[in-house]
């Protein structure tokens, strides 16, 4: 974040306002698995795979919780960790491509909807399912092939500003 967005190019580095010693953001590490809690709220990154480092993460208020994989491919691990979580209310998933594209989407460790299907067959829990990361030009026959393909659920396209509360 501070190399490529807080650097004074794109954003100013909060991490030196006002000055050094009362920046407005501090950094601190948060090992795979090791819960923060911030605002009533528990953060817990979870493991994904994807060409960059990356994970995704479980967020609990402690009457629900939700589940955003960010960018990810075929992950086991991603869907034990989901699957030990009490409560979940609320998955967001990405689908990047099309079946069109399935050989990109595994080259890039992205999902498409035939990926997206074998994945969800993992999950044993029932929440509502979003998705996230749909190209542009491509997102109405992405989710038309998810809604095919995707046979136990009914995920619906995340929308600009939609709120989740749990």
């Amino acid at each position: 974040m501070q190399k490529h967005i807080f650097n004074w190019e794109i954003w100013p580095d909060f991490a030196e306002i006002p000055n050094l010693h009362q920046p407005v953001m501090c950094y601190e590490k948060v090992k795979l698995g090791e819960t923060v809690s911030l605002g009533g709220r528990s953060f817990t990154p979870l493991p994904v795979s994807h060409v960059v480092p990356a994970v995704g993460y479980h967020v609990d208020s402690g009457k629900g919780s939700l589940v955003f994989s960010g960018d990810t491919t075929s992950c086991d691990e991603f869907w034990t960790a989901v699957n030990g979580i009490k409560r979940l209310k609320y998955l967001i998933v990405e689908a990047a491509f099309s079946d069109a594209e399935r050989d990109l989407a595994v080259l890039s460790k992205h999902l498409c909807p035939s990926l997206l299907a074998e994945e969800l067959n993992k999950l044993k829990l029932q929440p509502e399912i979003f998705i996230t990361h749909l190209k542009p030009g491509e997102v109405e026959l992405t989710m038309l092939e998810i809604g095919e393909r995707v046979q136990r659920f009914v995920p619906k396209m995340l929308q600009n500003g939609q709120t989740f509360e749990f």
